[in-house]
Parts: C-alpha cells; structure tokens; sequence
C-alpha cells in the first residue's frame, strides 16, 4: 500500500516536483536496495518482455493503469502501461520496477525506478533492454518534432521498391548500387589505410527522376538499418541540439544509411556551422554513409557542395533522354492488360512526343490515361488517349513551369 501512496500523491504534485519526490521516497523505503531511475526512451521494458527476454509480474497489492488503444490498420488492440509496479525476472536477477507517466505540455514523460540488490547488476539490465530496443529491425528510424520513433510501416511501404522496377539514365543505377555495396564490404580495407570508414552521397536532380525511389531501393538492397531526418524543427529543442540527436544516434546505428531528403530545405543560416561539423568535425562517424537529396542545388553552401570530405560523390538525375524513356515506356507498356497495350508505333510516337517529361510525368501519363480507358473499355483506344494525355501532362508543366519563375 505504500507504493499505491506514493503514486497517488506523487501525481498529485507539480510536475518538476514529482520524479524527485519518488526518489526520495523510495530511497528512504528500501535504504538497503541501489536505485537508477530515468525517462530514457529506449527502456521500453515492455517490448523487451514481449520476446521472453525477460517476465514482468505486477504488484497485485496496488493499482496498475494499463491502457488499451485501438489499431485501425491492423484492426487489433494493444495495451501500453501508463503508471504501475513490477516485479522483474532477468538472466535469474530480480528486480523492483515503477513505471509512471505524467503530461508535460503537450509531451507526456515516461520515467522509471529501478531497485536493486547490486549497481552493477541493474546498469547491466538497463543496458540490455536500451541496448535491444536501439536495434533497428524491419523498421525505419524516423526523426521529427525532436524525437526518433521506430516505423515499421514506413519499412513495409518502401519494401516493393527494387533496381529491377526502376529506369534511369545511363549506368547511374549501376554506379550507385556499386557504390554503396562496396563502402559496406570495405570496413577492413579503410581501417589498414588509415582512412575514415565514412561516406556522404548527395543525389542532385529536379523531382521526379529518381531520387526518392533510389533511396528506397538502396535501404531494400543493402539490408542495412535506415535513419530518416525528416526536420531539425521541434518545439522544445533547437536545431543543434535535434542534430545532435540525429548524429548520436547514427554512430550508435552504424553501419547505417542516415537519410537526409531535400537537404535545402533542413539546412538554414543558423543551423548550417553545427551540422557541418556533426557530420564531418571532431566526432567519428563510422560505419555512416549519409545520403542526402535536393532538387535545388543552387540553394546549398559550397561548404556543403564543394568539399570532398562532406558530400564526396554526387549523382546526377537528369531528366530522361530518349534511351531511357524508350525502356521506362517499354517497361510500363509490357505490364499492361492487352487490351490496354499500345502497338510498337504507339510505343515509338509516345516516346517521341514526352521529350522533356520527367520519369515521374511518364508514370503520370500511363495511370491517367489507364484510368480514362477504363471508362471505355475499348480494345486499341489506348494510343487515343494517350496522345491526349500528353498534350494535357505538357500544359501542366508549363503552368508549373511559369509559376516556378514567377
């Protein structure tokens, strides 16, 4: 019952008040127990225990808030603790555990006691559950609003994204395959030079050519785990301090491809210096290829472009020439329904007529216009509406086009 006390009365108190004052009683309830207490986000001590890495048993002699929430995608519940007391069992050790949580704006603070016979023993427990929770598995490691957060969707989503779905100019998908595959192989080779295992990739390109899609197929094929920035921008933390984040977490990632998409538009005058000396100062960065993309070039420091050790390789995504529509065209005309499907004249005028067309428009001009023949359903009416779309598709660039400059 003294334990079901402290809670209620320690969320009673003010928020700066309430982490404190369980301390202070605990250490005063069990003087002959060691005490490490926290709000580290990867102590998820639930998750270790879902995988029998160790068994949880509730205090029965007080209250546990277990709350349950809804899954919509999976159609499924799930339970997450917000305030309770456990008796765990690790490697034969046992160990006193509260969990609390309590709102701090518009954040909510998980913290935790740990209470132990030996110091030693609980920092090796803490270790081993941050430790498996930081692993990244079948999952992408997204940082937004200040915070990393594990998305396996986003993992599962990018999963159909292969080099064998994906057309681009000359040997560019070859290169950048070679690239990357041999930077992972070669931990060994850099370490007798004495050269810093680490790489920075910048994709460089208007949109819509094969950026993204390369990014995704790369994160497929090197089966390596994936950090995606998606801001500096939190509400609590300034830029520096989010950057730093990002690169602690990537040196504990590595080897990992941290991922920096439209790079221009993260980088600002105030946050410029702090990031380029995260990523290429003091700090080893081992094992960390960072990819970075833009669309606007124009727009980054020559600190960022035009030094080697920074962004060393870049790649080029140009619009497609007629080679490259031919096999993109040729690719999207072989999937088609034969109903649908264009004959090699088709094929031959389609591909003259969409000079200029980025790869995504192309792909744009065989949804539309599949859509528009599905309201028809008339074998050969194909090449009609496509050569419609077209005109329609070019328009649209144009109006893009205008705007940009204006």
């Amino acid at each position: 019952m003294k334990i079901q006390q402290l809670i209620t009365e320690a969320l009673s108190l003010p928020n700066n008040a309430i982490a404190y004052h369980i301390s202070q009683e605990l250490a005063a309830l069990y003087p002959n127990k060691v005490l490490i207490e926290g709000s580290d986000s990867a102590f998820n001590l639930e998750n270790y225990a879902n995988i029998n890495l160790c068994t949880l048993q509730h205090n029965i002699f007080i209250h546990n808030q277990i709350i349950t929430s809804w899954n919509g995608m999976d159609k499924e519940i799930y339970n997450y603790t917000e305030n309770a007391s456990f008796e765990v069992t690790w490697q034969e050790h046992k160990f006193d555990i509260l969990l609390m949580s309590w709102q701090e704006g518009y954040c909510k603070t998980r913290y935790y006691w740990i209470l132990a016979d030996k110091k030693e023993l609980a920092e090796e427990f803490f270790v081993a559950v941050c430790d498996w929770n930081s692993e990244i598995r079948d999952e992408v490691l997204v940082f937004e609003d200040g915070y990393w957060a594990k998305n396996p969707d986003l993992f599962q989503s990018i999963k159909g994204a292969t080099f064998d779905n994906l057309i681009l100019q000359g040997n560019l998908k070859e290169n950048i395959q070679d690239d990357l595959t041999k930077f992972f192989a070669a931990r060994e080779t850099y370490a007798a030079y004495s050269v810093p295992w680490k790489r920075g990739i910048l994709f460089i390109g208007s949109p819509g050519n094969g950026k993204t899609h390369t990014v995704k197929a790369l994160i497929n094929q090197m089966q390596q785990p994936c950090l995606y920035v998606k801001s500096f921008k939190s509400e609590y933390d300034t830029d520096s301090e989010n950057i730093r984040k990002i690169f602690k977490q990537a040196r504990q990632s590595a080897p990992c491809i941290l991922v920096l998409e439209d790079i221009d538009s993260l980088l600002t005058e105030e946050n410029r210096s702090f990031f380029l000396n995260e990523l290429d100062g003091f700090a080893l960065n081992e094992g960390i290829i960072t990819i970075a993309t833009t669309n606007h070039p124009e727009r980054l420091d020559s600190a960022i472009c035009d030094r080697p050790s920074r962004f060393d390789r870049k790649y080029h995504f140009e619009l497609p020439d007629i080679v490259a529509r031919q096999a993109y065209i040729a690719l999207w005309n072989h999937k088609l329904k034969t109903a649908m499907r264009l004959s090699d004249e088709a094929v031959s005028k389609i591909i003259t007529l969409t000079d200029g067309f980025s790869f995504a428009y192309l792909k744009e001009l065989f949804l539309s216009s599949m859509i528009r023949w599905m309201g028809t359903l008339e074998t050969g009416a194909m090449e009609k509406i496509m050569l419609s779309q077209v005109t329609i598709l070019r328009e649209q660039m144009s109006i893009i086009t205008v705007s940009s400059e204006n």
